[in-house]
């Protein structure tokens, strides 16, 4: 199945594309979803229309997370969690934690926007990565102190 993309889809296009997937996947997501729409002969002369449109679009969500990454960037975020033997955590710390901890510090956070390639499990400090825009990206200190 052939569709446009309305917005960038990690690991599949930009917004704009045309691009192939799977019926399933294109008629069950994209679709209902509204993120695709079909590759027909109306739709693609009116994304020919709409590039400038999603190309504006795009600068300013750049724009604004570039802002925000630069807010994001001072901050540092303290966790306490119980500990261990070892200073091993009960449990872990997650996007989730760090996502409500950047909250209470006043600024708001997309947790799926939090890179974490695996939940935090010991005491210290630690850089988070933050993927606000596909060209932007922020780090926030973390410190896992004991309870």
């Amino acid at each position: 199945m052939k569709v446009i993309l309305r917005e960038d889809i990690e690991n599949l296009g930009k917004s704009g594309e045309l691009v192939t997937v799977k019926d399933g996947f294109g008629r069950n997501y994209l679709l209902p979803r509204k993120k695709a729409v079909l590759a027909s002969e109306q739709n693609l002369r009116q994304l020919e229309h709409e590039k400038a449109v999603i190309t504006a679009r795009n600068a300013k969500l750049k724009g604004a997370a570039e802002e925000q990454a630069k807010k994001v960037g001072s901050i540092k975020v303290t966790i306490k969690r119980k500990v261990g033997e070892q200073d091993k955590l009960f449990g872990s710390v997650t996007a989730l934690d760090i996502a409500e901890a950047v909250a209470s510090a006043g600024q708001t956070v997309d947790r799926r926007a939090i890179h974490l390639p695996e939940p935090i499990k010991t005491l210290g400090n630690f850089e988070v990565e933050l993927r606000l825009h596909r060209e932007v990206t922020a780090k926030i200190k973390v410190e896992v102190a004991a309870e």
